[in-house]
């Protein structure tokens, strides 16, 4: 017998899948479930529930808010690398996918790819969720959207945050069309080579103009697009899957966003937070931060580590925040399964 995928199924492969009505209904819901965690009062909604983690890519952040995520609401999970499942090697990702649905009921899936994340849903009968692809990164944009909204001093519409760096890499893309979605006022400063592509800006410009919000403002000027911004984001120079010669390129490129203190305090606006999605090279204690020091005499490449470990730095907040989000992904997916979302 064959599991028919179902068109109802509540998958998470892309931002542009949730509605401004869903991201609200699901940050809601992690601040509710974060709140009722730290009180002891949680309400285990997935018990008996299993999740399979195909993990193509390494993690930390992600891997763990998953997995804790699960255990914390009463389910369990499995994680599964590229060296524990014949995925794309001697079995198809269909046949995975009809697999994995009789005996799950979700699927997290990180990986090079979109296209197989896409291809996983396509064959699967029960939800998957995108834990980053080569494209987007839609957990993680729930997770910055959630720090923004605790910590901005104006309500989440009325907020302002800066991309600084890559502007086409995956983060960046989520946090354009997620932020968008909700009316935030998105930035990107980059060099024209690393702005965002053309689809990815176009959907970020409709949704800004479906709820009456700001277009996203995509610029070679740091200081003009930092100017009174409530947060400055970034990200790593080079990402997993990138050859790391490509490090001299990047440098060379990227060092005019990076984030120190005068960028900061650049922005003329005292409130301004630090945010990024980690791992971070911001000192010379890493293999990569070692080597970038030593090559190009320049001790941190993305942020200056003043920047990184001071009082305006959400990071570990954000990181935190993974786990609440995605157990609200995970909460709601359930209950829209079961028709009572």
């Amino acid at each position: 017998m064959t599991i028919t995928p179902q068109a109802t199924v509540p998958h998470l492969l892309k931002d542009s899948d949730l509605t401004p009505a869903r991201i609200l209904r699901l940050l809601d819901l992690a601040a509710d479930l974060k709140q009722h965690h730290r009180s002891g009062t949680e309400r285990q909604e997935l018990s008996g529930r299993a999740f399979a983690l195909i993990f193509e890519k390494p993690s930390t952040r992600t891997r763990s808010a998953f997995e804790i995520a699960a255990y914390q609401q009463g389910g369990t999970s499995t994680y599964i690398d590229s060296h524990s499942s014949h995925l794309g090697d001697t079995e198809s990702v269909a046949d995975t996918a009809q697999v994995l649905s009789r005996l799950y009921d979700g699927i997290a899936y990180r990986g090079y790819q979109q296209s197989r994340a896409e291809s996983l849903a396509a064959a699967a009968a029960v939800p998957v969720f995108n834990a980053l692809t080569d494209r987007w990164h839609p957990t993680q944009a729930l997770a910055d959207l959630l720090t923004i909204r605790e910590h901005s001093l104006r309500p989440l519409s009325a907020s302002s945050v800066c991309f600084a760096g890559d502007g086409n890499d995956n983060v960046a893309a989520s946090l354009l069309v997620s932020g968008a979605s909700l009316g935030v006022d998105v930035r990107i400063a980059a060099p024209e080579p690393l702005w965002p592509d053309a689809d990815t800006l176009r959907e970020a410009n409709e949704r800004a103009d479906a709820v009456g919000g700001r277009r996203p403002t995509v610029t070679t000027d740091l200081r003009e697009a930092t100017a009174g911004v409530d947060f400055i984001y970034t990200d790593v120079w080079v990402s997993m899957g990138e050859p790391e010669g490509i490090w001299g390129d990047r440098v060379h490129q990227l060092l005019p966003y990076r984030v120190d203190r005068a960028v900061m305090e650049g922005t003329g606006n005292p409130a301004t937070k630090f945010l990024h999605c980690l791992p971070s090279i911001h000192d010379g204690s890493t293999r990569v931060g070692a080597r970038i020091a030593d090559e190009f005499e320049l001790v941190g490449a993305e942020v200056s580590d003043d920047v990184f470990r001071s009082s305006r730095s959400l990071v570990f907040d954000q990181a935190e925040n993974r786990m609440h989000t995605i157990k609200a992904v995970l909460v709601d997916a359930a209950r829209r399964v079961r028709g009572i979302g």
